[in-house]
């Protein structure tokens, strides 16, 4: 499933559906090159699920976690850009455990993350010489049921 969004804003609005969808134990790897916009649909992911305090990148603390709020599902946002592989240093941060309780959102994890659950959803950004985003899900196990009830709500 692919939708475009012209703008930042609409990036972010889709982040926020997303985040309403979310629950404890969802895994979301965002893949795409620098600048296609994964920490923007963080952020509106973060916005959709209520969380505390403020989303950037974490790529030099590698992962940030974020209060749950209202739904109570905390966030746990990962920058896995540094690892370059190490999958040792993805042990180190014992997302596993986090899993069972929060919800998590990995930048640059496809190929390293997908191994927490058999469960999970890759959100694929791409950022046109436009300016202009296109957005590909690509649902694994559970998330196929899931993915056409998100597309209804962006």
């Amino acid at each position: 499933m692919s939708m475009v969004f012209p703008t930042p804003e609409e990036t972010m609005a889709f982040g926020r559906a997303l985040g309403r969808v979310l629950r404890a134990g969802d895994l979301v790897l965002l893949a795409g090159p620098l600048g296609a916009g994964k920490t923007t649909l963080t952020r509106g992911i973060a916005d959709g699920l209520g969380v505390g305090g403020r989303v950037s990148s974490p790529t030099f603390v590698l992962a940030r976690v974020h209060p749950a709020g209202a739904p109570g599902v905390p966030l746990v946002h990962v920058d896995a850009y540094r690892l370059g592989g190490d999958l040792s240093q993805l042990d180190d941060l014992d997302l596993d455990t986090d899993l069972e309780r929060s919800a998590i959102v990995v930048e640059w994890g496809e190929g390293s993350a997908e191994r927490l659950s058999a469960d999970y959803l890759v959100v694929r950004l791409d950022r046109r010489e436009d300016d202009v985003r296109e957005v590909t899900l690509e649902p694994h196990g559970s998330w196929a049921d899931r993915t056409p009830e998100l597309a209804k709500t962006s």
